[in-house]
């Protein structure tokens, strides 16, 4: 696997340096954000938010550990065992 830095446009992924495949070439971009970058929109980082507003609250659903998906991602509760 190849590393190559670049940055996102808004439309496109732009490479900061030269990319030795031929045109047209398909490939598999994963993501990872620069260290020290910071956000270009002013968005907060996942973790800084979780500090911030997780860890005060006391209003948190018991089970969210459990039944982490269907808060997440709306997926059903799991059937009580």
């Amino acid at each position: 696997m190849v590393a190559i830095k670049g940055h996102f446009d808004g439309k496109v992924f732009v490479p900061e340096e030269p990319v030795d495949l031929p045109r047209g070439q398909s490939v598999i971009l994963h993501i990872a954000t620069a260290p020290g970058n910071g956000s270009p929109r002013g968005e907060q980082h996942v973790l800084d938010w979780v500090v911030e507003n997780l860890v005060a609250k006391t209003d948190l659903p018991s089970d969210g550990s459990v039944e982490h998906d269907h808060y997440l991602y709306g997926n059903p509760k799991r059937p009580i065992e």
